[in-house]
């Protein structure tokens, strides 16, 4: 769903007085080039479009120039291509996830450089920092934030005899109405009580059940992991049973891309993904659907995901202002809000749910509220050094023990012994 231009210009405040940009000189624009990671096209391009438009017409003496550089993992491997030739943008927005390994690669500057941005820095969730504090610095800053949240259809909880107001809060009850929801016509299953993807983020998905479980998986400032602790071996198991005890979840791997299709599409009762996919399932769904935190084990818990503003090295010092300046406009809190309502990622700072737009935009559909109260139990995204590896390793093991190749145990001490010799040249 795009949030009309009209919106667009009254949240993001063209009448607003210009910010002092003293460091630049106003008779020559200073250019600033950020790389942002969706496919050409659709309506994500459309609002950054019309951000950096309405930005521009704030503060003329800078040009702004968004560059759609694919998925996450095309826009790092872009970013950081670029920037090592010598012509990388000024920023990007990438993963929380990716910090550790720019750090290692010395290719971003922190944001904390005065007391003004560390003011500025201290008005986000504490959870969307989390991942971007490394060292006792700043590098990341909250944009394209999102938890993990269930999506349930409350049509197939009243034909089930189900309360369509009341989402299941602990692993027992996910379990039994997951049962409850799956629909069969002979040998052929119609309906999937539950659908958890294990594609794309399977670490991601499989984390919040660890947390859920009571259990951490990065150690150590990201130099070490515990993917065979009890708890994940605990986590992994109730997945996978999902299917192979209850058989209220579909056999073997799920695709993440098509969860929200086979929900919408009525495949799928309960599902659990990214709010980001809030916006979509609300201008698509022809049912009455809800939103809800994940369910607990020992406790409820999520991860946070999504993706960061990094400012990279090759940046002078009139960019790094006119960058940060943008920064300040963009997830000031009527921007916030704005790209919130407009997306269904989570306004990332407090004070952006408390605007008027915010305020009505919950009032009428008080699902947006959900991701954002889960912050008060969320965890950071499992993060390390060398991460892409890292994931990539525990990954693989975890599908092969969802495809019935390896034992759980088995997969997670692999998992294990294959984490640790990546990381071993960061143990401290």
């Amino acid at each position: 769903m795009l949030i009309p231009r009209r919106t667009l210009l009254a949240a993001t405040g063209a009448a607003i007085a210009p910010l002092a940009l003293p460091a630049i000189a106003r008779a020559e624009a200073t250019t600033i080039e950020f790389y942002f990671p969706v496919a050409v096209g659709g309506p994500i391009t459309k609002i950054v479009d019309d951000l950096a438009t309405d930005f521009m017409k704030v503060h003329p003496e800078i040009a702004l120039k968004p560059v759609y550089a694919g998925s996450y993992v095309d826009t790092l491997t872009k970013a950081v291509t670029a920037t090592k030739s010598g012509q990388g943008p000024q920023l990007a927005v990438l993963l929380s996830t990716d910090a550790y390994s720019l750090i290692d690669d010395e290719l971003v500057v922190p944001f904390d450089e005065t007391e003004d941005d560390r003011a500025w820095l201290g008005g986000f969730y504490r959870a969307f920092l989390r991942n971007g504090d490394i060292n006792g610095r700043t590098w990341g800053v909250p944009f394209q934030r999102s938890t993990i949240v269930m999506y349930y259809n409350k049509d197939a909880f009243a034909e089930v005899g189900l309360n369509p107001e009341h989402a299941p809060a602990t692993w027992a009850e996910n379990t039994e109405y997951a049962v409850k929801l799956t629909k069969r016509e002979g040998e052929r299953t119609t309906r999937w009580g539950i659908q958890i993807p294990a594609t794309g983020f399977t670490y991601w998905l499989l984390q919040a059940l660890v947390a859920e479980a009571g259990a951490e998986l990065s150690l150590d400032n990201g130099t070490k992991v515990a993917l065979n602790a009890p708890a994940v071996n605990k986590a992994l198991q109730y997945w996978i049973d999902l299917n192979t005890v209850h058989h209220a979840h579909p056999p073997g791997i799920v695709e993440w891309g098509t969860t929200p299709r086979d929900f919408l599409e009525g495949k799928a009762a309960m599902i659990w993904h990214t709010t980001g996919n809030l916006t979509n399932i609300r201008a698509n769904a022809k049912f009455p659907f809800g939103v809800a935190m994940l369910p607990a084990d020992v406790r409820r818990g999520s991860p946070t995901g999504g993706g960061n503003f990094y400012m990279f090295k090759n940046t002078s010092p009139a960019q790094r202002a006119a960058a940060k300046l943008f920064l300040k406009w963009v997830t000031s809190p009527e921007r916030a809000a704005a790209w919130g309502i407009a997306t269904g990622y989570v306004a990332t700072r407090p004070d952006a749910w408390e605007t008027p737009a915010m305020k009505a935009y919950v009032a009428d559909f008080p699902a947006a509220a959900v991701a954002r109260d889960q912050l008060a139990f969320a965890v950071p995204e499992f993060s390390t050094h060398d991460n892409q590896r890292v994931t990539q390793a525990f990954d693989n093991e975890t599908q092969a023990a969802m495809l019935g190749r390896k034992t759980v145990a088995a997969a997670l001490d692999d998992a294990q012994t294959n984490a640790s010799r990546i990381l071993r040249p960061f143990a401290r």
